[in-house]
């Protein structure tokens, strides 16, 4: 049961930095407006928004995507080896 718990987190988070690339990639590529950056928009600004007031612009460059990566694979390696821990 352990084993499904921490499976499913892994692939929780494998999935959101996926979704993150691929909205961070497309960015360059489609405009704002564009029906698949509404909808990667909608999913991924209640985690992006914190970090964004929290996190300056570098530049022109919004490094919160590559934040919020790092802080999903903690996330996610912590809670799996609480869950192996048990």
């Amino acid at each position: 049961m352990i084993n499904i718990i921490a499976s499913m987190i892994n692939t929780l988070a494998n999935l959101v930095v996926l979704l993150v690339i691929i909205d961070s990639f497309l960015s360059f590529f489609l405009k704002p407006y564009h029906p698949i950056r509404i909808t990667l928009d909608r999913i991924l600004s209640p985690l992006l928004a914190p970090l964004r007031r929290i996190v300056p612009l570098v530049g022109m460059f919004d490094l919160s995507p590559l934040i919020l990566i790092i802080l999903v694979e903690i996330v996610s390696y912590a809670l799996t080896s609480f869950l192996h821990a048990l």
